[in-house]
């Protein structure tokens, strides 16, 4: 019996549970301990938070508040003084070298090659027997005509001497005299046809490949080999028309090539072409060059400028001191500013905007922005700004090059 009523009790309850939680029951209402506990967990979070945007409002006040009072220290550059001095115009133009004497020997008559009596890249004098020819078949109507010569001579002197005792008719004197001429005139062209089958240099030079062999049977015309004298060379290129007025002949150019870089050869303006190319609106002109050592070669592309007066007075500064922008060209100009001016006076950079000209030899040429005495920064201008302050370093600005080698 009291374990059915248990059963019951049990099934009892459990139905009640269930019947609780289908109704949806509220909980049962926070502790006052754990209201307490969270509000004091927001006003620490609150105060954190209010400290670190403090914190973050000091340090950026006190930051701005330092750079506006501190000042940099200055900058150490180098310095220079704008010059006035001349400076040399050119006007330029690309060339090619042609030599003064350059010829392909070839032979005036055909034959078989007898002889070579020259090496490849020999130099020769002029005339030195380069190439002889089969010359037997001359030689041999050279002897037949000289014999002719010599019975024309004997008859000729018969004919005078019956001509004048007038046993023989004049007509028959005069044909003897013809023969004898014409016996002298096959001997003088058979000398000459020789002398053709002889080739010689023609002028003293460098000989160039050889292109025929012992043997060898050669048309007229054919190449034998170069030749080339090098001690001479003409310079020819091309300048702007609107360059005719200041170029005359007579005028020194400078010649130089990519093959000796650095090194500087002379010219002068022998020939100005009187014509205008109506393609390229250029004017064409010759320079006769030496060429000590034979080093420059017919053929060789050559940068020629031709020497024109030079432009007087103008400011000139080193080309390390100018800054190069895609805005135009500037300058730092200092302006005394504080320091102790016995010791190491402390200036003002000026940026300063100029009109560059002619670079040559490490210095550019200014045209206008900047007078003659200024004080201007050398070398340093990376770390400046306009307004900057610096210092005057001991040392010497930096020099270019002596010879600057292009690559």
């Amino acid at each position: 019996m009291d374990g059915e009523a248990g059963r019951e009790s049990g099934l009892a309850a459990g139905e009640a549970t269930r019947e609780a939680r289908s109704a949806g029951a509220n909980p049962a209402p926070p502790r006052p301990k754990t209201l307490l506990w969270l509000g004091v967990t927001a006003l620490l979070l609150a105060l954190v938070l209010a400290s670190l945007y403090g914190f973050n409002r000091f340090r950026e006040n006190a930051t701005a508040a330092y750079f506006a009072h501190a000042k940099p220290l200055p900058a150490a550059i180098n310095a220079v003084v704008a010059k006035r001095e001349s400076v040399p115009r050119s006007a330029a133009g690309i060339g090619s070298l042609e030599a003064a004497h350059q010829v392909m020997v070839t032979p005036e008559v055909g034959g078989r090659v007898e002889k070579i009596l020259f090496q490849s890249g020999a130099k020769v004098t002029k005339g030195a027997l380069l190439v002889q020819l089969n010359d037997a078949p001359e030689r041999a109507d050279l002897a037949n005509f000289k014999a002719e010569a010599r019975l024309a001579v004997i008859t000729l002197a018969r004919s005078r001497h019956l001509v004048g005792r007038g046993f023989t008719p004049q007509q028959t004197f005069d044909q003897n005299r013809a023969a004898l001429e014409e016996a002298k005139a096959e001997i003088e062209k058979t000398k000459a046809l020789i002398a053709q089958k002889a080739i010689r240099a023609p002028f003293s030079g460098e000989l160039g490949i050889r292109r025929i062999d012992l043997g060898q049977y050669l048309s007229p015309g054919e190449a034998i080999v170069t030749l080339t004298d090098l001690k001479t060379l003409y310079v020819d290129f091309s300048l702007p028309s609107l360059r005719r007025s200041e170029i005359a002949v007579g005028e020194p150019v400078v010649v130089t090539a990519d093959a000796f870089r650095g090194r500087l050869f002379h010219a002068k303006i022998t020939t100005i072409e009187p014509q205008i190319s109506p393609a390229t609106r250029t004017i064409d002109l010759r320079a006769r060059m030496p060429n000590p050592g034979g080093v420059l070669l017919p053929g060789m592309f050559v940068n020629a400028a031709v020497l024109l007066p030079a432009r007087p007075d103008t400011v000139v500064l080193p080309q390390t001191a100018v800054t190069y922008t895609l805005y135009g060209d500037s300058v730092y100009v200092l302006r005394k500013s504080a320091g102790d001016a016995d010791a190491n006076p402390v200036w003002k950079a000026i940026r300063t905007p100029v009109k560059t000209g002619r670079e040559w030899g490490g210095k550019v040429a200014i045209l206008s922005g900047l007078k003659g005495g200024e004080r201007v920064v050398a070398a340093g201008q990376i770390k400046l700004h306009d307004g900057s302050f610096v210092v005057i370093a001991a040392q010497p600005p930096p020099q270019p090059p002596a010879h600057p080698t292009l690559h």
